[in-house]
């Protein structure tokens, strides 16, 4: 049995290790986006984004509305960049009456591309592949880079942008990101 004593020094050493994990490590990464699925957001051919990272996705951390980055359903090596659209407990309702209502589960979440010009299955999101795990988001886009002169900030949901704000002030680097930006 291990003693109250060394639970403590454990407790004490894992919040020692997190902290200095936190401190030295960023809160963001850069991602490059393809293709136009998030035109006109992310222009037609992508862009380099800043991407906040998530520890845990829920609805605590992501909002209906905020641009995620998230595991593909279909294709788990690679990652997609889609509009959050629901959470778990929205109802969905399709425009086709054939479809029958139904209601996001616990964790469950529906994501859109942008682009309202593509078709579903040009669009890869939830039209065509249905609700996603909560847990393959890994990330929330919050600052777009499309060329050296058409960048800015994701417009999220509101209370992601304000979340956001300071970490967007402190590791913005348009330099480093048009380093990395493949046009």
């Amino acid at each position: 049995m291990v003693s109250l004593s060394t639970w403590f020094r454990y407790i004490a050493n894992k919040l020692e290790y997190s902290v200095s994990i936190s401190w030295k490590g960023k809160l963001t990464y850069l991602y490059g986006n393809k293709g136009d699925q998030m035109a006109p957001v992310m222009g037609g051919l992508g862009g380099t984004l800043l991407v906040r990272k998530l520890p845990a996705a829920d609805p605590k951390r992501v909002s209906v509305g905020d641009v995620v980055v998230m595991k593909d359903p279909e294709k788990s090596d690679n990652y997609i960049v889609r509009r959050l659209a629901a959470i778990e407990g929205y109802e969905m309702v399709s425009t086709d009456e054939k479809d029958e209502p139904f209601v996001l589960d616990k964790d469950e979440c529906w994501v859109l591309a942008d682009n309202e010009n593509m078709k579903p299955k040009e669009a890869n999101d939830s039209r065509t592949f249905g609700p996603v795990p909560m847990r393959n988001i890994v990330g929330r886009a919050i600052y777009c880079l499309r060329t050296a002169v058409d960048h800015g900030p994701v417009q999220n949901s509101n209370d992601s942008m304000r979340k956001d704000s300071p970490v967007l002030e402190v590791e913005l680097d348009v330099d480093e990101m048009m380093k990395n930006h493949k046009a």
